[in-house]
């Protein structure tokens, strides 16, 4: 099912989520994760989406940068729950956008290389090196699970801050 994107100034967006343990990984749980990715692969131009943006403060995010044509590093689909940077380097600036601020765009300042550590749906551990887009969906979802939005991080909204053509 198809769910609804929290879009600002909704608060909810800036509420800091939970972890998710196991004794949680349930029935429920996984229809949720399904449900999520259902909705990022629905959603024009979506890569990547979090708990947080459908109502849900959980620590739960879904990657798949393989639609975006600056990918050339990625995993394919990836769902991971608790997930943690655990390693960083190269700043890069890049132009982001987010499906809960369909109507602007921005420079941001992000990590071009990253290991992320987390669980998958099942509650294995699993750990990701990546880089360049599909390590900034990484960022950028996690920043979702921390109440934090690419706007946030927007240093000059005068030069770094755009009005949306069009939603691809």
């Amino acid at each position: 099912m198809v769910l609804e994107i929290l879009k600002i100034p909704d608060p909810r967006l800036k509420i800091v989520s939970e972890e998710v343990k196991p004794e949680e990984n349930n029935e429920d749980l996984q229809k949720f994760i399904d449900d999520l990715v259902e909705t990022m692969y629905n959603s024009p131009g979506g890569i990547g989406i979090s708990a947080p943006q459908v109502g849900l403060h959980k620590r739960i995010i879904v990657v798949d940068a393989r639609p975006n044509k600056k990918t050339t590093i990625n995993h394919g689909l990836i769902v991971m729950i608790n997930p943690v940077i655990v390693f960083s380097e190269e700043d890069i600036i890049i132009r982001e956008g987010c499906m809960s601020i369909p109507d602007y765009t921005g420079n941001i300042e992000r990590k071009n290389k990253i290991v992320v550590k987390g669980f998958d749906r099942d509650f294995k551990e699993i750990t990701i090196e990546t880089e360049g887009m599909e390590a900034v969906v990484f960022q950028h979802e996690i920043d979702h699970l921390n109440g934090i939005l690419f706007i946030d991080r927007i240093k000059n909204p005068h030069t770094d801050l755009f009005r949306r053509k069009k939603y691809l």
